[in-house]
This record gives structure tokens, C-alpha cells and sequence, in this order.
């Protein structure tokens, strides 16, 4: 998909953007396992090889794929901040490749995985307070990923019987007002 006319930089944005949504997409619905590169580049309408250039490895792709990142262009709303967060539970609650569940389950009692899982948390905290209004974004982002955290630990490592086989939608639509409250003015 050849974009003419646009610079090369804003080509780039939305190559890289494309890929994203696909890994999103292809990751959720087969997990991490099945889901190709050149799958993911199909679904992209892009070459493997630029895949590989942007991202590095599939793992960095899934690392940058699970990570909420607000809607870039102009002012997003409270709701879309949210949307874009439970967006990613699709990934959250598919399968999660083993170095990510080795991280999690790693993370409290090994001090380099903690190092790790912090650096990977505070670059989305970072994200999420950049679009999240008021003297306390960081706060706020910080405690609507712990809380995505939370659902993940609880779904991949506890494998809590009440989150087993739930539709995701069904995650989402009860946890929508809570982030919602934290994503909007002043904590609402």
C-alpha cells in the first residue's frame, strides 16, 4: 500500500501504525505462538522485511502491540483513552508468549525482572499521562495499568476460575466506568 504524495516520515507513521493494529488483531485472535510475521505483514499490506525493519523481532512487536497507546492526533476524549486501554484486552487475555509469562511470574521475587516490568509499565504509564488530563495524569494513568495488570495476572497466572472464559467484552463493559473516572477531568 504505497502512499503518494505524503512525506516519508508520515508514510513511515502509518506503516508502522497498520502494523500495529494487524499484530494487534492476528495476536488476539491466535496468540502469539501462531501468529506470524508474514501473517501480520499480510494483514498490513506491507513486506515482511519492513515488519522486521520497525520492530526488530516478533517479540518487540508484541511488547509494542500490548502496550496502551492513546489516539495520537488531537485532544482524545476520556472515552477513547479508555477504548484504546481495553483494547488491548484481547492480547492481555489471549496467549501470551512464555519470556512475557516468565516475566510476570518473575517479577516479585527476581530484582532484574522487576527492573524489566517496571521499565515496560512506566514507558505506557508515560504514554497514558501524556493524553490523561490534570495535575495528577501520572497517578491516574499509573493506577488504570495496574489495574489492565491486574486482570492479566489474574487471567494468565492465577487462571482465576471467575475470569475463565468470560467474553472479553464482558471484562471490558464492566470495567469501562472505573477507567473511565480515572481517564477523565481531574479524576472525576
Amino acid at each position: 500500500m504505497v502512499e503518494k504524495g505524503l512525506p516519508r516520515a508520515e508514510r513511515r507513521r502509518r506503516s508502522e501504525e497498520r502494523i500495529l493494529a494487524s499484530a494487534r488483531a492476528l495476536f488476539a485472535e491466535v496468540g502469539f505462538e501462531r501468529a506470524t510475521i508474514r501473517a501480520i505483514a499480510g494483514r498490513a499490506e506491507v513486506d515482511p522485511a519492513l515488519v522486521m525493519q520497525y520492530f526488530g523481532s516478533k517479540q518487540e512487536l508484541f511488547q509494542r502491540a500490548v502496550q496502551a497507546t492513546p489516539v495520537a492526533h488531537g485532544e482524545p476524549g476520556a472515552d477513547e483513552v479508555v477504548e484504546q486501554v481495553l483494547g488491548t484486552l484481547g492480547l492481555k487475555l489471549g496467549e501470551l508468549p512464555q519470556s512475557s509469562l516468565a516475566m510476570m511470574r518473575s517479577m516479585l521475587t527476581h530484582p532484574e525482572a522487576a527492573v524489566s516490568a517496571r521499565k515496560v509499565l512506566g514507558a505506557q504509564i508515560d504514554r497514558l499521562a501524556q493524553v490523561v488530563p490534570g495535575e495528577d495524569a501520572r497517578l491516574r494513568a499509573a493506577l488504570m495499568m495496574t489495574i489492565m495488570l491486574g486482570v492479566t495476572v489474574g487471567h494468565q497466572l492465577l487462571d482465576l476460575d471467575e475470569l475463565r472464559g468470560v467474553p472479553q467484552e464482558e471484562i471490558a463493559r464492566l470495567l469501562r466506568p472505573g477507567l473511565q473516572a480515572l481517564a477523565g477531568p481531574e479524576g472525576s
